[in-house]
């Protein structure tokens, strides 16, 4: 079986922090770039960050504002995306997809290349 499964969301308070992983089974998601989006209700998906096969090349929203990193740890099979001095706004389900081989990656919702995708895991910042 192969899978995507995001972990590390719940709610935080404004200006908290969360670490979400995505761990891949079934398949190396070192042979993947790693896309993270956001989808919140009424509102479209959104691209967060992604990073490259190699862990070179990140890419992170405009929204972002230097909030977030995101790392990968091939042997562990998983990508982790922090995110700190997180706003109301951040609401959302976080979703991470992987999308093969290539020499960078993309956060532009329209990409259809992403192959494999999680189910998601809830992020909610409120006081």
């Amino acid at each position: 079986q192969l899978q995507l499964v995001e972990s590390g969301g719940g709610l935080v308070q404004p200006g908290g922090s969360l670490r979400l992983s995505c761990t891949a089974s079934g398949f190396a998601l070192g042979d993947y770039a790693v896309g993270w989006f956001r989808q919140a209700p009424g509102k479209g998906r959104e691209g967060v960050s992604c990073i490259s096969t190699t862990g070179d090349k990140t890419f992170f929203g405009d929204f972002v504002k230097g909030r977030f990193t995101i790392s990968r740890d091939d042997a562990k099979n998983t990508v982790y995306l922090q995110m700190n001095s997180l706003e109301p706004e951040d609401t959302a389900v976080y979703r991470c997809a992987a999308d093969y081989g290539g020499g960078g990656c993309t956060i532009v919702p329209e990409y259809g290349g992403y192959e494999y995708w999680g189910q998601g895991t809830q992020v909610t910042v409120s006081s």
